[in-house]
C-alpha cells in the first residue's frame, strides 16, 4: 500500500503543476488608448496579461494598485510577452491625455502597459459581463482585483490585490503561464 502511494505522489509530482483553471472568456474589444489611437485587443492575443481598473484621480487604493501594477512590469521585463492594462472607471474624467500622465508618473513601459478609456456601456460591458468585476456606472466604484489573462483571451487568475502574499502567487502563475505556452 505505501508503495502505490508512494509511487502516486511521486507520478503528480512528476507531472508538473495543476493548470490553471479558465474563469471565463474577455470578448474582442475596442478601446482607446493613453497615446490617443484606437486599441484593439487583437494586439493581446498571444500575450499573457494582467488587467486591473483604476481611475487617476483616484484618492483610495488607484495609486497603490498602479504601484503594484508597475512592480509586476518590473518583476516581468525578462518576459516581453507579458501586457498589462489598466482601465479607467472614469472615462469623462481619464481623457488619453490624463491617461498618458498617469502612465508616465507610473513609468509605465508604452509598448507593454495600456491605459484605456472608452464609452461608458463598452467598459461596462467589459468589467460587469467579461471581467464579472464592476460596472462604469459614474459611481467610480471599482474592484481591487487584478485578473490575469492567457494568450487565448481566457480568465486564468483573479488576485485581490490588499491581500498579503497576492504578488508571489500572481508573479508565480505568470511564469506557469510561460511555461504552458512553451
Amino acid at each position: 500500500m505505501r508503495l502505490v502511494l508512494l509511487t502516486a505522489v511521486l507520478l503528480a509530482a512528476c507531472a508538473g503543476p495543476k493548470p490553471l483553471p479558465v474563469l471565463g472568456q474577455v470578448p474582442q474589444f475596442q478601446l482607446t488608448a493613453q497615446t490617443g489611437r484606437p486599441f484593439d485587443s487583437q494586439s493581446l492575443d498571444g500575450h499573457i496579461w494582467v488587467a486591473d481598473f483604476i481611475y487617476t484621480t483616484c484618492p483610495g487604493p488607484c495609486p497603490m494598485m498602479s504601484s503594484q501594477m508597475r512592480h509586476v512590469q518590473l518583476s516581468t521585463a525578462e518576459t516581453p510577452n507579458v501586457r498589462l492594462v489598466s482601465f479607467t472607471v472614469d472615462p469623462g474624467h481619464d481623457t488619453p491625455p490624463v491617461l498618458a500622465e498617469y502612465a508616465k508618473h507610473f513609468t509605465a513601459d508604452p509598448a507593454r502597459w495600456h491605459f484605456l478609456t472608452g464609452e461608458p456601456r463598452r467598459l461596462t460591458d467589459l468589467g460587469l459581463h467579461a471581467f464579472k468585476l464592476n460596472s462604469v456606472d459614474g459611481s467610480l466604484t471599482h474592484s481591487t482585483r487584478f485578473v490575469l489573462v492567457d494568450g487565448a483571451r481566457r480568465i486564468r487568475g483573479y488576485y485581490l490585490s490588499s491581500d498579503d502574499g497576492f504578488m508571489p502567487h500572481l508573479l508565480h502563475d505568470i511564469r506557469q503561464l510561460e511555461r504552458e505556452k512553451s
